[in-house]
C-alpha cells in the first residue's frame, strides 16, 4: 500500500475509441479541471510506440496537476513513463510482482469483479485499492459479471483498502455506490463520451462533496 492515502472521488479511465490520440491530453485535462482525482490510461488497440507516447504525455500532464496516473495492465509501461501505478485484471500479473517492479510507493489497483474472496487475496498480496463491478450495464464491458452495491458495504466492513466502483455509473446511480462505501467512482463513457467533459466530471465530483458535507 502506498504511504500516502489515495484521493477520494472521480477516477476517469480513457478509451481510445472515445478519445482519438490528438484529443487525448486535452480531454484528460478537461476531466481534471472538472474534478477528477485519478486518471487511468487504458488502450487495447494501438501500437506499443503510440501507447508509450500517449502515456508519457499523460504522465507529464497528471504530474503538473498533482493527479495520479495509473496504467491499465502494463507494468513495464507504467515504469517507463514514471506513472503513479498500474491497474491489474484477473489475467494480468500478480500484485506482488507489480509491487516488486514499481516500488513501495506505487499505486497497485486490482479488479475483483464481484468476488470478495478475490479482494481479500489482493489485499494480502499488496494491492493499494480494490475495484468491484460492473454495477450497472456498461458499453465498455457489456458481458462483465454483475456486482451488487451490498458488496461494497461488505468489503468496507472487512477490508482496509480504498474501494473503486466501475461499470455503467452515472451521476444519478453513483450516489447509491458512494453511500454503500465506494471511495472512487471509475468512469469512462459518463465523462469522455459527453459533449462537455469538464461539466460531466464536475457532476460526479459533486457526489463526493455532498457525501463529505453530511
Amino acid at each position: 500500500m502506498p504511504r500516502n492515502p489515495l484521493p477520494t472521488g472521480l477516477y476517469v479511465i480513457t478509451d481510445s475509441q472515445l478519445i482519438p490520440g490528438p484529443r487525448l491530453a486535452d480531454s484528460v485535462a478537461r476531466a481534471i479541471a472538472g474534478g477528477a482525482v485519478m486518471v487511468q490510461y487504458r488502450d487495447k488497440q494501438h501500437t506499443a510506440a503510440q501507447r508509450a507516447r500517449e502515456a508519457a504525455t499523460l504522465a507529464g500532464l497528471c504530474q503538473r496537476h498533482g493527479v495520479p496516473l495509473i496504467i491499465n495492465d502494463d507494468i513495464e509501461l507504467a515504469c517507463h513513463v514514471g506513472a503513479a501505478g498500474v491497474h491489474l485484471g484477473a489475467a494480468d500479473a500478480a500484485p506482488g510482482h507489480a509491487r516488486d517492479r514499481l516500488g513501495d510507493e506505487a499505486i497497485i489497483g486490482v479488479s475483483c469483479y464481484n468476488r470478495l474472496e478475490n479482494a481479500r487475496q489482493a489485499q494480502a498480496a499488496g494491492a493499494s485499492y480494490i475495484a468491484f463491478g460492473r454495477f450497472f450495464p456498461s458499453p465498455t464491458k457489456p458481458d462483465a459479471v454483475q456486482a451488487q452495491p451490498a458488496l461494497l458495504a461488505d468489503a468496507r466492513r472487512e477490508l482496509a483498502l480504498p474501494l473503486a466502483a466501475i461499470g455503467g455509473i452515472t451521476p444519478e446511480n453513483g450516489t447509491e455506490l458512494v453511500a454503500a462505501g465506494a471511495d472512487l467512482l471509475a468512469v469512462i463513457h459518463g465523462v469522455f463520451g459527453q459533449a462537455d467533459i469538464e461539466d460531466a466530471a464536475r457532476r460526479y465530483a459533486a457526489l463526493f462533496e455532498t457525501d463529505s458535507a453530511t
